[in-house]
């Protein structure tokens, strides 16, 4: 006597093939796309070839930019969130921020967005100064062809040194001198005359001063918080209210005393200074 095949086994061969269907669809149109994407390279290519698009990266094409300079545009602008963590005072601004929201205890108030969005202003303004002097030293005679690609980098390079060498700490400058191999040790960090160190050095030992300054802060910051809650703990222990939670009665508190001192004035105020 035969057994009828059940339905979830008379529907597995259907289930399959319409799998293989779907696989040789997203087959064929990644292989469309590809082909796509050959001719237009090629039809580039050609039309390059055509109207003979200098590779020259020199300054007598007027504003014009060449297929070089396109390329070097690119990658800057792909290394520009690596540039602005690293080489700015966006680490430790957007790190203060983070450790005071969660001092007082709101977890996602003001959200990521907002904390972002003040750090990237905060940065602006403290960083205005360095990228005034790289615009005034490097962007704007390479744009006028007073000064070659890698002149401009160079006269770059430095307001941007000088600004990491001020916030970064001996110990820790030291210690990558060190890990790097030179044999050479610091006293005391003078930025006019530690310009010649490269940024393989100077980048990381900058973000580690960052850091270990921003969790500094962070602590100063919790402690009129944490207070609070002890001695809001306190009170509910003392009346017998062991139910219920502290941090639902301390959050109104800590709200009240941070607006009365004007709290985020004085965050701001301090975290700017703290760059001087």
């Amino acid at each position: 006597m035969t057994r009828l095949p059940s339905p979830a086994q008379a529907a597995a061969p259907a289930q399959s093939k319409k799998e293989l269907k779907r696989s040789l669809i997203r087959f064929f149109c990644a292989l469309g796309i590809f082909v796509l994407l050959v001719c237009f390279l090629f039809s580039a290519g050609a039309y390059a070839a055509k109207f003979n698009i200098s590779m020259d990266s020199g300054t007598d094409q007027g504003n014009s930019m060449g297929p070089l300079q396109v390329l070097i545009l690119f990658a800057a602008i792909a290394l520009a969130p690596t540039m602005l963590l690293m080489m700015t005072s966006f680490t430790r601004i957007i790190i203060v921020l983070s450790l005071l929201r969660n001092a007082l205890g709101l977890q996602t108030t003001p959200p990521n967005q907002v904390l972002i969005g003040i750090a990237l202003a905060l940065t602006l303004f403290v960083m205005a100064p360095t990228l005034s002097e790289v615009n005034t030293k490097a962007v704007e005679p390479y744009t006028a062809g007073k000064i070659t690609q890698s002149q401009a980098l160079e006269n770059a390079k430095k307001p941007l040194k000088v600004f990491m060498l001020k916030q970064t700490g001996v110990k820790e400058l030291n210690m990558f001198l060190d890990l790097s191999g030179q044999k050479r040790e610091i006293k005391k960090v003078e930025p006019n005359e530690l310009l010649g160190l490269g940024f393989r050095v100077i980048m990381p030992a900058f973000v580690t001063s960052e850091l270990k300054r921003a969790f500094t802060i962070g602590f100063l910051l919790f402690i009129p918080f944490m207070i609070i809650d002890m001695v809001v703990s306190s009170v509910l222990m003392s009346m017998g209210m062991v139910m219920l939670p502290p941090s639902m009665i301390s959050l109104p508190f800590k709200l009240m005393l941070f607006v009365v001192v004007d709290g985020w004035g004085l965050i701001f105020d301090s975290l700017i200074k703290s760059f001087r």
